[in-house]
Protein backbone atom coordinates (compact mmCIF):
# COMPACT_ATOMS: atom_id res chain seq x y z
CA UNK A 1 0.00 0.00 0.00
CA UNK A 2 1.32 3.40 -0.93
CA UNK A 3 1.86 6.14 1.61
CA UNK A 4 -0.40 9.19 1.66
CA UNK A 5 2.35 11.83 1.48
CA UNK A 6 5.42 11.43 -0.74
CA UNK A 7 8.50 13.40 -1.72
CA UNK A 8 10.53 12.36 -4.76
CA UNK A 9 8.66 9.06 -4.87
CA UNK A 10 9.20 8.07 -1.22
CA UNK A 11 6.98 8.38 1.86
CA UNK A 12 7.80 11.50 3.89
CA UNK A 13 7.00 10.15 7.35
CA UNK A 14 9.83 7.56 7.47
CA UNK A 15 12.26 10.20 6.20
CA UNK A 16 11.42 12.49 9.12
CA UNK A 17 11.25 10.09 12.06
CA UNK A 18 15.00 9.47 12.18
CA UNK A 19 15.64 13.02 13.40
CA UNK A 20 13.42 13.13 16.50
CA UNK A 21 14.27 9.53 17.41
CA UNK A 22 17.99 10.22 17.18
CA UNK A 23 17.79 13.54 19.00
CA UNK A 24 15.59 12.31 21.83
CA UNK A 25 17.50 9.06 22.37
CA UNK A 26 20.81 10.93 22.36
CA UNK A 27 19.40 13.47 24.84
CA UNK A 28 18.70 10.59 27.24
CA UNK A 29 22.21 9.23 26.66
CA UNK A 30 23.62 12.69 27.48
CA UNK A 31 21.48 12.80 30.64
CA UNK A 32 23.00 9.49 31.71
CA UNK A 33 26.52 10.81 31.03
CA UNK A 34 25.68 13.97 33.00
CA UNK A 35 24.44 11.89 35.93
CA UNK A 36 27.45 9.57 35.91
CA UNK A 37 30.01 12.38 35.57
CA UNK A 38 28.18 14.92 37.72
CA UNK A 39 28.79 17.43 34.92
CA UNK A 40 25.76 19.70 34.42
CA UNK A 41 26.84 20.89 30.96
CA UNK A 42 25.52 17.62 29.52
CA UNK A 43 22.03 18.54 30.74
CA UNK A 44 22.14 21.83 28.83
CA UNK A 45 22.95 20.00 25.61
CA UNK A 46 20.23 17.45 26.34
CA UNK A 47 17.72 20.27 26.92
CA UNK A 48 18.27 21.70 23.43
CA UNK A 49 18.29 18.27 21.81
CA UNK A 50 14.92 17.57 23.41
CA UNK A 51 13.58 20.88 22.06
CA UNK A 52 14.70 19.98 18.53
CA UNK A 53 13.40 16.41 18.93
CA UNK A 54 9.98 17.66 19.99
CA UNK A 55 9.73 19.92 16.93
CA UNK A 56 10.86 17.07 14.66
CA UNK A 57 8.47 14.63 16.33
CA UNK A 58 5.50 16.93 15.84
CA UNK A 59 6.41 17.43 12.17
CA UNK A 60 6.79 13.66 11.63
CA UNK A 61 3.42 13.14 13.35
CA UNK A 62 1.67 15.35 10.79
CA UNK A 63 2.89 13.16 7.93
CA UNK A 64 2.21 10.00 9.94
CA UNK A 65 -1.39 11.13 10.35
CA UNK A 66 -1.67 11.74 6.60
CA UNK A 67 -0.39 8.19 5.98
CA UNK A 68 -2.70 6.72 8.63
CA UNK A 69 -5.75 8.33 7.02
CA UNK A 70 -4.81 6.57 3.75
CA UNK A 71 -4.89 3.10 5.38
CA UNK A 72 -8.13 1.22 4.60
CA UNK A 73 -10.63 1.19 7.47
CA UNK A 74 -11.39 -2.05 9.26
CA UNK A 75 -7.90 -3.48 8.71
CA UNK A 76 -5.31 -4.67 11.20
CA UNK A 77 -3.00 -2.05 9.73
CA UNK A 78 -5.42 0.75 10.69
CA UNK A 79 -5.46 -0.50 14.31
CA UNK A 80 -1.69 -0.97 14.48
CA UNK A 81 -1.23 2.46 12.89
CA UNK A 82 -3.42 4.05 15.55
CA UNK A 83 -1.45 2.32 18.30
CA UNK A 84 1.85 3.32 16.64
CA UNK A 85 0.79 6.95 16.33
CA UNK A 86 -0.71 7.10 19.82
CA UNK A 87 2.42 5.62 21.38
CA UNK A 88 4.66 8.09 19.60
CA UNK A 89 2.44 11.06 20.49
CA UNK A 90 2.75 9.94 24.12
CA UNK A 91 6.54 9.83 23.67
CA UNK A 92 6.55 13.43 22.44
CA UNK A 93 4.22 14.52 25.27
CA UNK A 94 6.51 12.94 27.88
CA UNK A 95 9.49 14.74 26.40
CA UNK A 96 7.52 18.01 26.40
CA UNK A 97 6.85 17.52 30.13
CA UNK A 98 10.54 16.74 30.70
CA UNK A 99 11.54 19.83 28.72
CA UNK A 100 9.22 22.11 30.71
CA UNK A 101 10.51 20.69 33.98
CA UNK A 102 14.09 21.44 32.89
CA UNK A 103 13.10 24.92 31.70
CA UNK A 104 12.80 26.16 35.29
CA UNK A 105 16.41 25.34 36.13
CA UNK A 106 19.33 27.70 35.42
CA UNK A 107 21.50 24.95 33.91
CA UNK A 108 18.49 22.97 32.62
CA UNK A 109 19.26 20.32 35.22
CA UNK A 110 16.36 17.85 35.24
CA UNK A 111 14.64 16.79 38.42
CA UNK A 112 13.95 13.13 39.07
CA UNK A 113 10.52 13.61 37.48
CA UNK A 114 12.09 15.11 34.34
CA UNK A 115 14.49 12.20 34.03
CA UNK A 116 11.74 9.63 34.61
CA UNK A 117 9.64 11.23 31.85
CA UNK A 118 12.56 11.02 29.42
CA UNK A 119 13.53 7.47 30.34
CA UNK A 120 9.96 6.17 30.09
CA UNK A 121 9.56 8.01 26.78
CA UNK A 122 12.62 6.29 25.29
CA UNK A 123 11.27 2.86 26.24
CA UNK A 124 7.91 3.76 24.70
CA UNK A 125 9.72 5.00 21.57
CA UNK A 126 11.13 1.49 21.13
CA UNK A 127 7.60 0.10 21.30
CA UNK A 128 6.35 2.73 18.83
CA UNK A 129 9.25 1.98 16.50
CA UNK A 130 8.49 -1.74 16.61
CA UNK A 131 4.86 -0.99 15.73
CA UNK A 132 6.05 1.14 12.80
CA UNK A 133 8.21 -1.75 11.65
CA UNK A 134 5.19 -4.03 11.88
CA UNK A 135 3.27 -1.64 9.62
CA UNK A 136 5.97 -1.61 6.95
CA UNK A 137 7.64 -5.02 7.16
CA UNK A 138 4.65 -7.19 7.98
CA UNK A 139 1.65 -5.26 6.68
CA UNK A 140 3.25 -3.56 3.67
CA UNK A 141 2.13 -0.03 4.55
CA UNK A 142 4.14 2.54 2.61
CA UNK A 143 5.59 -0.12 0.31
CA UNK A 144 5.21 0.49 -3.39
CA UNK A 145 2.90 -2.11 -5.00
CA UNK A 146 4.93 -4.55 -7.06
CA UNK A 147 8.20 -3.64 -5.31
CA UNK A 148 11.01 -6.07 -6.08
CA UNK A 149 14.83 -6.12 -6.04
CA UNK A 150 15.11 -4.89 -9.64
CA UNK A 151 12.37 -2.26 -9.62
CA UNK A 152 13.22 0.93 -11.49
CA UNK A 153 14.31 4.07 -9.66
CA UNK A 154 11.40 5.94 -8.05
CA UNK A 155 12.41 9.08 -9.95
CA UNK A 156 12.09 7.30 -13.32
CA UNK A 157 8.32 7.73 -13.35
CA UNK A 158 7.88 4.03 -14.13
CA UNK A 159 5.90 1.74 -11.82
CA UNK A 160 7.79 -0.71 -9.61
CA UNK A 161 6.32 -3.56 -11.66
CA UNK A 162 8.07 -2.26 -14.80
CA UNK A 163 10.68 -4.85 -15.82
CA UNK A 164 12.31 -2.80 -18.61
CA UNK A 165 15.49 -2.50 -16.53
CA UNK A 166 15.64 -6.27 -16.00
CA UNK A 167 15.05 -6.97 -19.69
CA UNK A 168 17.77 -4.48 -20.69
CA UNK A 169 20.22 -6.10 -18.28
CA UNK A 170 19.62 -9.87 -18.41
CA UNK A 171 22.11 -10.56 -15.61
CA UNK A 172 19.59 -8.94 -13.22
CA UNK A 173 16.93 -11.51 -12.49
CA UNK A 174 13.91 -10.91 -10.38
CA UNK A 175 14.16 -12.77 -7.10
CA UNK A 176 10.91 -14.55 -6.20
Amino acid sequence: MRAGAKLLGHPIHPMLIVFPLGLLATAVAFDIVGLVQGNYSWFGVSYWMIAAGIIGGLLAAVFGLIDWVAIPSGTRAKSIGLLHGGTNVLVVLLFIVSWFIRNGSDAHVPSTAGLVCSFVAVVLALVGGWLGGELVDRLGIGVDPGAHPNAPNSLSGRPATDNAQTEARPNLRRVA
